[in-house]
Formats: structure tokens, sequence, C-alpha cells
């Protein structure tokens, strides 16, 4: 059973892949886009890599999402996290940016779920209205792994390391969800 999480957005996506019967930190791999050279890292099971060039938002979304699929094995069974229904700002083109993904999870016949966010969050940490840094101290607590020392990100910064932990969520919540499928088949 492979499951995949993915945290969709503009600046920094990420794509959490689970290719085992058992779940855990050390069985997934991690795939982020990023802006910032300095988080263009490849090491234990993170890896990271620069946006494409863009000339449009247009392109930028095909970009994105052509990497996204890229990552995605073949028999994967996607879980992808929704809208926030508190969005501001840019939110037709982060709409824009995961339509096209979804078309192409289509396209493809992915079987793919939409979770909302306060689904995710309640899921990791009993409140589905939680906070970056709950959501990273539940994450450290459960995998011994302290992704924004490792990025060597400061107190202050999230990306990419909350996207890392929301995608690592989406894909656990995901891994549960298909196990209860099996039980009840």
């Amino acid at each position: 059973m492979i499951i995949v999480g993915i945290d969709y957005s503009l600046s920094s996506p990420c794509v959490c892949i689970c290719d085992s019967k058992n779940f855990g930190f050390s069985k997934c791999k991690f795939y982020y886009l990023t802006e910032t050279r300095k988080y263009d890292v490849d090491f234990d099971n993170i890896h990271g890599d620069l946006h494409e060039d863009y000339y449009s938002n247009e392109q930028r979304y095909f970009n994105i999402a052509k990497w996204a699929m890229s990552k995605i094995p073949e028999d994967a069974k996607v879980y992808m996290e929704g809208y926030s229904m508190g969005s501001t700002g840019l939110v037709f083109n982060i709409a824009e940016n995961a339509g096209l993904l979804k078309h192409f999870l289509f396209r493809r016949c992915y079987d793919y779920t939409i979770v909302p966010p306060t689904v995710i969050k309640k899921f990791a940490t009993g409140k589905g209205n939680a906070n970056k840094q709950l959501l990273q101290d539940v994450f450290e607590e459960n995998t011994g792994y302290n992704i924004k020392k490792k990025l060597g990100l400061s107190d202050k910064q999230w990306n990419p390391s909350s996207d890392i932990i929301d995608s690592y969520f989406i894909c656990k919540y995901g891994y549960e969800q298909e196990l209860k499928n099996v039980k009840l088949a």
C-alpha cells in the first residue's frame, strides 16, 4: 500500500510518500519545492528542489503540478489537504494551482481524497485549530526528529519545515484511513 500525503502550495509544496506496511517517519520520503537555494537539500529521507523559472502564473502552476506528479508512484492512494476557509490573499491563484494538480491526478486515474486542514490538525494534535508550533511539537514528539534544526531554520521561520510536517500528518491520516477501509472490506 503506497500512501501519498500532499501539502500543496505556490511557494513550498511538499509530497510525503510512505510505501510500507508499517507507517513511520523513517519509512517516508519527503519531497518539497523551495525558492531558497539554502533549502535545496538532500539528507536522510528529505529532498528539496528549487522551483523552475516561470514567466506567467500558468507556467508556474504547470511547473509545480508537473513536479508533484513526477514524485507520485503510479499505484498510490493520494491524500491532499483541502483549502482553508480562512485563506486570504491570493486565494484564486491558490485554487488555480491546486485545480491543475487535481486535473492531472484525474487524467491519470489516481484515487485521491481531499481532506480539510481542520481534520488533519485535529487528527495530529486533537485540536482542529492547532497552530504551526503545536503541529511541530507533536511531530517532534511522535518522530524524535527536529526538522527545523536539521534545516537550520530559526524559531520564526516555518517553510519548508511546516510543509514537511503537514505532508507527514496528511500521509499518516491517509494511511490510517486506508487501514480502516481494509478492515471494513
